[in-house]
This record gives C-alpha cells, structure tokens and sequence, in this order.
C-alpha cells in the first residue's frame, strides 16, 4: 500500500473511526464537547437512553482513550480526553 502515512497511524485512526462510529457514541462526544464533564446518569438523562447502554457506549470511548473518567465519591465523571475529538464531529457536520 502506498500512503503518505505509515501502517501504525493507519490502524490508530482506523480504531478510532470504528469507536466513534455509531450514533450513541457521536452524541456522546458531541455533548461532553458542550457540556465538558458529566456524570453517567446526567449522560442518559440528555441523551433519554438507558443507563446500561450509556454506560456500554462509554467504556468503548474510554477504551479507545476517547474519554477519561474520573471518580468522585459515588460518581464517575466522564470527558473528552482532548477537545481535538470534537472535530471528528464538526468535521462529519461539514461533510453531511
């Protein structure tokens, strides 16, 4: 294959794409963007999903160190490692 880029960039972003590719996951990142830090039952409340499935769609992103978590007493907080995530987001609201 040829590409200005080299194979270990390719699979980073490849499993960063495949993390971010779903509709749950998108609106996630998108109100962590607006929101910066919040917890998994404020995620489900805006986003009127089940709990287990915020909670699901969340340990993907943090997996793929989309998000960071951090524990505060009963709570874990979620949010955007890097802001730079977000252009994923305004990047596929120039495209579409």
């Amino acid at each position: 294959m040829n590409s200005r880029f080299d194979i270990d960039f390719l699979e980073q972003a490849t499993e960063v794409l495949r993390a971010v590719a779903h509709p749950i996951r998108i609106a996630i990142i998108d109100l962590l963007k607006l929101k910066k830090k919040l917890s998994v039952t404020e995620i489900h409340e805006h986003l009127e999903i089940e709990q287990a499935i915020a909670s699901h769609h969340l340990r993907i992103l943090k997996d793929k160190q989309i998000l960071i978590s951090q524990r505060e007493g009963k709570n874990t907080f979620y949010s955007l490692r890097s802001g730079d995530y977000s252009k994923i987001i305004q990047s596929l609201e120039k495209l579409l």
